[in-house]
């Protein structure tokens, strides 16, 4: 196993990519890392479309540049759609708390886990915020009530040049007690 902060120093958001097809087997350990993240009362709350197809990575990188941001979704060679989904938790807490209670949290931990593992494996990767939810839903064929709670764009980096990180100070942003 390697070292885990280095990986973590290395993952980036990737916004420049060749426009190379992504290798399904890599998408599919993206996947993998995401099944296996952890989630609140193990309610694993995601399913995920993977859409690799050509043309429909051409459209869902359109509905990514809907907003005038976001250009290099154009040569991504893949796109992973997070579905939030009902999460299934025991009856107990079913009385006290809403079933989607844990879902944002558990969603971004499955989100990472897909990045980092992309990362890992050459490829990059950016969460895109801005995106046109509802004609992503009716290109993947999906119900309207369906909630989109990511997209990631994914792909072959055209520059593997890893930048540095600006993040606040450690000092800054922990307190020991």
């Amino acid at each position: 196993m390697g070292d885990f902060l280095e990986l973590a120093a290395r993952r980036q958001s990737c916004r420049s990519f060749s426009g190379a097809k992504t290798d399904r087997d890599k998408l599919t350990k993206c996947v993998e890392a995401a099944r296996l993240a952890p989630s609140g009362c193990n309610g694993q709350p995601w399913s995920f479309v993977v859409v690799d197809d050509p043309d429909k990575v051409a459209e869902v990188g359109k509905c990514g540049r809907a907003f005038g941001s976001n250009a290099f979704t154009e040569k991504a060679g893949a796109f992973i759609v997070v579905l939030e989904e009902y999460a299934e938790l025991k009856p107990a807490l079913r009385e006290v708390l809403d079933s989607q209670f844990f879902a944002k949290g558990d969603i971004g931990g499955a989100v990472l886990s897909i990045c980092l593992e992309a990362a890992d494996l050459g490829l990059g990767t950016c969460i895109i915020g801005l995106f046109n939810r509802e004609k992503i839903a009716e290109l993947l064929g999906l119900p309207r009530e369906q909630r989109i709670g990511a997209l990631i764009s994914v792909g072959c980096p055209s520059d593997g040049t890893i930048r540095p990180k600006v993040r606040k100070p450690l000092e800054e942003i922990v307190r020991y007690v």
